[in-house]
């Protein structure tokens, strides 16, 4: 008898340690959840309740919705909330105009151009509070600042301006910050453009508008809808320009939901109100975001088809 020879089976794999794509994102969830979502929804929890630490009791009732009643019934809220959408809307339409104009400047070759860049990119580097201590002391004071300085230069009187024009030097402030940001994003869709497009409206006959209105324009929506939504949820948030030049006067005349929070919680020590303040300015800056990116998604899609 001839033995079978016997086929030796193949050694089994060994089943090592697999990372999945959602084992790599879940520690930065987890890292995402635990530093703003947690106190997010403390936040939430505390603003049910009528809690003030400058009047310390070992209870703290429960009062439902009495506290965001309380600040959206109030006069005196709902011109804070007017405040944060004029100084939102204002800095808005003034850093588009302006970072617009820059951006065209700066999209035509001449000499110096780059140092010209460097310059105007500078102010958006500088810190909220050295901003506002630089045009409150440097620009705006009424005794030796340069404005002052300029308006005596022709026979004028100086002003004081964080008195006079309160939400308007804010707006100032908060723009001379944020137009480097809206020409930079501007400047990169306009680079984007193909000059043949540009040539064949000028072999058309186009003039100068008509070649921004049909050419540019149109591309550079996208661009226009990021800087629209970054710079609003930015600015929504504006705190460190107001505390550092106003402290939110005269009056409240330049305070917006940010100031109002602080006010209310550091100042006051009122937890529960200044809470419901937080969740107010919260869920204002997420449906903001959220209808200018489906806006900037609708549009996408759009233009994709």
């Amino acid at each position: 008898m001839t033995a079978v020879p016997m086929t030796a089976t193949p050694p089994k794999p060994k089943q090592g340690f697999k990372l999945t794509p959602a084992a790599l994102i879940w520690p930065a969830m987890l890292y995402l959840i635990l530093t703003t979502q947690v106190p997010f929804f403390m936040t939430v929890y505390y603003s049910f309740f009528r809690w003030n630490l400058q009047a310390p009791t070992p209870v703290h009732p429960f009062v439902g919705f009495e506290n965001y009643v309380g600040l959206l019934t109030d006069p005196q809220n709902l011109h804070i909330i007017l405040n944060t959408l004029q100084l939102t809307a204002g800095t808005l339409i003034i850093t588009l105009v302006l970072g617009a104009s820059l951006a065209l400047l700066l999209n035509r070759p001449f000499a110096g151009r780059a140092l010209l860049r460097t310059i105007l990119i500078s102010s958006f580097l500088v810190m909220p509070v050295v901003t506002a201590v630089i045009w409150k002391n440097m620009l705006l004071n009424p005794i030796f600042g340069f404005f002052s300085w300029f308006v005596q230069l022709f026979g004028g009187t100086p002003i004081d301006y964080l008195s006079a024009h309160p939400m308007g030097t804010i707006i100032a402030m908060v723009t001379w910050e944020w137009t480097p940001f809206a020409m930079l994003i501007l400047l990169t869709g306009l680079q984007s453009l193909p000059d043949d497009q540009i040539e064949a409206a000028r072999l058309d006959g186009a003039n100068t508008w008509q070649e921004f209105r049909y050419v540019v324009l149109p591309h550079w929506t996208q661009a226009l809808e990021v800087v629209i939504l970054l710079e609003t949820i930015n600015v929504l948030q504006v705190y460190g320009e107001i505390f550092a030049s106003t402290s939110g006067g005269p009056g409240i005349a330049t305070t917006n939901l940010p100031f109002s929070v602080y006010q209310r919680l550091l100042q006051e020590g009122n937890v529960g109100v200044g809470s419901a303040a937080g969740v107010i300015t919260v869920v204002l800056t997420n449906v903001l975001a959220i209808f200018m990116l489906r806006l900037i998604n609708r549009n996408t899609q759009v233009g994709g088809h």
